[in-house]
């Protein structure tokens, strides 16, 4: 999640003049250029813990999967809405936790979430099935090509996904594929041969790290997780 543009001192006064009848939502989003369901969040929290809500940093919030389960199950349990446990639970956005629910009801592990841990570094690898990449770049592709929140939810990598949906757009389905078979070893072809395959490999490396590179460029604005 993107840090927010707005200040606590501004989402704390903007909260308390709903609070002393100033307005109504949708008059207060309009004045202030705030969407109408990011300032009730804002209220519901302010309720509850006052400009605390908004001075304690969220971005980097770290949640254990017992808290995400607790979370869950307060909903699915009826204790209150999306917005009513965002706000008593003091979770960074609702669409944080509607992942959560979305993970849980898919029967997925749930982590505790290590905000040092970044899903897009080109090491958070997992092997996966034709039919797994399929359900995976349909999903990035109908949640607005959301590649981190995608990596998350289905605990593969930024760069992984990124080169999946590349592509899917290129080639499709048939692009996502894995070729691989049987190959010979280095040591059971010729010097030309495992020279061909050094330069891939060199070839390969930098093409990663120069992905790696433009992706790490473009994930600086979630650096708030």
């Amino acid at each position: 999640m993107a840090k927010s543009p707005h200040t606590s001192e501004f989402r704390a006064r903007v909260s308390q003049e709903y609070l002393d009848g100033y307005g109504s939502y949708d008059f207060l989003a309009t004045k202030y250029h705030i969407g109408s369901k990011t300032l009730r969040q804002w209220i519901d929290k302010y309720r509850i813990y006052g400009v605390e809500a908004f001075t304690i940093k969220q971005g980097n919030s770290t949640y254990t999967a017992e808290y995400k389960t607790m979370c869950i199950k307060a909903v699915l349990s009826g204790e209150g809405s999306v917005d009513d446990i965002v706000a008593k639970y003091n979770i960074s956005s609702r669409q944080v936790l509607r992942r959560w629910i979305i993970k849980y009801n898919a029967n997925r592990e749930l982590k505790d979430y290590d905000p040092k841990r970044e899903v897009y570094m080109a090491t958070a690898r997992r092997k996966t099935t034709i039919e797994e990449r399929k359900e995976i770049v349909k999903y990035c592709i109908n949640h607005k090509r959301n590649y981190k929140d995608t990596a998350a939810l289905f605990d593969v990598s930024y760069s992984q996904i990124y080169s999946w949906v590349k592509k899917y757009d290129t080639n499709g389905e048939e692009a996502l594929s894995d070729k691989r078979g049987r190959h010979k070893t280095d040591d059971e072809v010729d010097e030309l041969e495992r020279l061909r395959r050094e330069n891939l490999r060199l070839k390969r490396q930098l093409e990663e790290k120069d992905m790696l590179t433009e992706l790490l460029k473009k994930v600086k604005e979630f650096e708030g997780m």
